[in-house]
């Protein structure tokens, strides 16, 4: 019975998991706390705090899920490896810069070597076990770096080398981890070192090669058209599941290293679609590390959670504060980065989503082969991830700000399109003092923007160099003004991952009011701009007619009313709030006004205009 009672509560158990996970990465993004922190609070709350309150836990998932439990994790830590080896493009790396090359090459050694003296020095682990976890310390996921770069407005040479050092260690410290687990995994089977390295070489051979066939070949049925669009991202979902249990068929413990394989294969095969894909499994990655995520926090027992000592802590504290600043300096010698910039990178060093979910797993892992000093990766892993993220995610932008190197004031603005209309809307912006960058491929069009000391981006905002030369994290809204209404729509669907759909937008496809039904679909544009009717040819023509942009401050005794009957013809385009944020306006997001909000509005010259003031 009390087994039926367990099967039956299961469904309810997934669902509240899911609920926790979901809902902990949208709190996170309301408030802009680290998502981690506050899943990791979740499991707590319905793991070891509920045990300790009630007498067991809520969601016990070695009890709920049986031996489906760690099969489940490892199938889910694959997909997240493979994910993260999707981020992993050559060509970017080749272009990103000396620093970066050196934080992997010279940063991922040095750093896994004193992570191993740490955790037997002062964590007391054994040598391979120490070993085992200081690889994984190399890991500062993207999935914690690029949000606190976004919170932090980090810009500029610090902020690329943090986020190129979180997308391309994140796998590289994993596979440090399956490297060493593997030997001891064989010398715990009593065989010799000759033995463990040669099957460990063969193994990784044979992992490399595997992931190296499968991304070939689904590159290449890809590139044929042997798969239809809407099976391209399943179909690379179903491959990477089956790579990862052929790995493991033919050598324990290699999927991992054959799905990292399979996915940078996949991210450097240039296919055309692998953009959509990379998002699918994004999408995918964000459930299973929040499912992940709260499973391993639950699965913590208060023995475990009072089992944090004085050794854990000062661990921590040498994580920090000794190997991290020391592996930033030593791989620095000799670049460009200046002295402030090395100091934040050796500061900044969150561990995120990934660490903790391989820790969780080699620690069951190591504790099955008979090894229970295995257990006590959990612990550690968990102390390094919440204090590296709660101290950094908390310092990192008054940091960067006492060092001069964040971006400050609002959110900039992208516009894409460079035209006499646009220019007049980034000047505007500009004058307000919102950073403003005006992209456009003809180098005569944005002649000028240059010559009035505006920011420009040449080249294609579609293209991958855009991608990464176009500094992301002081940007947060898109404005469309092309003549051409479906390339805009294409740039709104491309960069509204990027920036949120609500802050992409574009001039308006309708020359009339009323709906047409062959226009472009809202589903595949931006956000309108202004309203229906007022396109690019329409706003233009307004422009050679004498209308300009304004800027009007609003106070307690002129509020947004009285703007309006000031200025009945004109369009409502921008709002700057008393909170120093902007909002654009369109048909269904009016402005919210109030004393200290300052609109931009775009019409005629008023009466009191002179002519040579309108005609500018």
């Amino acid at each position: 019975m009390a087994i039926e009672t367990a099967a039956a509560l299961l469904p309810a158990k997934i669902a509240l998991i899911g609920a926790l996970g979901i809902g902990s990465q949208w709190l996170a993004w309301r408030t802009n706390w680290p998502a981690i922190v506050l899943m990791s609070v979740a499991g707590l709350i319905v793991g070891p705090f509920w045990a300790m309150a009630a007498g067991e836990p809520l969601i016990n998932p070695e009890a709920d899920f049986g031996a489906l439990l760690r099969p489940t994790i490892a199938i889910a830590v694959g997909i997240i490896l493979f994910e993260g080896g999707l981020n992993l493009n050559f060509t970017e790396l080749r272009g990103a810069g000396q620093a970066v090359r050196r934080l992997i090459f010279v940063g991922a050694p040095v750093g896994g070597l004193l992570g191993a003296l740490a955790s037997h020095y002062v964590a007391g682990l054994p040598w391979d076990i120490a070993f085992l976890f200081g690889g994984l310390m190399v890991v500062t996921g993207p999935t914690v770096i690029i949000p606190l770069l976004r919170q932090s407005k980090l810009a500029g040479r610090s902020g690329a080398v943090l986020r190129w050092e979180g997308i391309v260690n994140d796998p590289i410290g994993a596979l440090l981890a399956v490297l060493v687990y593997e030997v001891i995994r064989f010398l715990s089977e009593g065989r010799t070192w000759v033995d463990a390295a040669t099957w460990i070489a063969l193994s990784a051979v044979a992992g490399a090669v595997l992931g190296i066939v499968a991304g070939w070949l689904l590159a290449w049925a890809f590139r044929k058209g042997h798969v239809p669009e809407f099976l391209k991202a399943p179909v690379v979902l179903a491959a990477v599941l089956a790579v990862f249990v052929t790995a493991d068929l033919i050598a324990h413990e290699t999927g991992l290293l054959a799905v990292t394989v399979f996915g940078v294969m996949i991210a450097n095969s240039r296919i055309a679609s692998i953009e959509e894909m990379r998002r699918f499994k994004e999408s995918i990655a964000v459930i299973l590390v929040s499912g992940v995520f709260v499973i391993l926090t639950a699965s913590l027992t208060p023995e475990v959670i009072t089992s944090v000592d004085l050794s854990i802590l000062l661990f921590v504290v040498t994580m920090m504060f000794v190997v991290r600043p020391i592996t930033v300096f030593v791989s620095t010698v000799g670049t460009k980065l200046t002295w402030a910039e090395r100091s934040l990178v050796a500061w900044i060093a969150p561990r995120g989503i990934v660490a903790v979910a391989v820790a969780g797993f080699f620690a069951s892992e190591l504790t099955a082969l008979g090894r229970p000093e295995g257990a006590q990766l959990v612990p550690l892993a968990f102390a390094m991830v919440f204090a590296t993220v709660v101290a950094h995610g908390f310092t990192i932008k008054p940091l960067s700000q006492r060092l001069n190197l964040a971006t400050k004031g609002p959110e900039g603005v992208l516009i894409a399109g460079a035209n006499p209309w646009s220019l007049g809307l980034a000047k505007a912006i500009h004058e307000l003092g919102v950073p403003v960058v005006i992209a456009d491929s003809n180098w005569r069009r944005l002649r000028a923007a240059r010559l009035e000391g505006l920011k420009v981006y040449f080249g294609e905002v579609l293209s991958e160099h855009a991608d990464h030369r176009l500094d992301h994290s002081q940007l947060g809204h898109l404005i469309a003004s092309t003549p051409n209404d479906a390339y805009n729509s294409l740039i709104c669907v491309e960069y509204a991952p990027e920036f949120g759909r609500h802050r992409v937008w574009q001039l308006s496809g309708l020359e009339k009011e009323d709906r047409d039904a062959k226009a472009i679909s809202f589903t595949a544009r931006g956000r309108t701009l202004i309203g229906p009717g007022r396109g690019f040819d329409a706003v233009s023509q307004d422009w050679w007619r004498g209308w300009r942009f304004r800027a009007t401050p609003l106070t307690a005794e002129y509020k947004l009313e009285d703007l309006r009957k000031d200025r009945p013809d004109a369009d409502f385009i921008m709002e700057r709030r008393p909170d120093n944020s902007i909002a654009f306006i369109g048909a269904n997001s009016p402005a919210r006004g109030g004393p200290g909000a300052v609109i931009v509005t775009y019409g005629p010259p008023r009466q009191e205009d002179k002519p040579e003031e309108a005609a500018d």
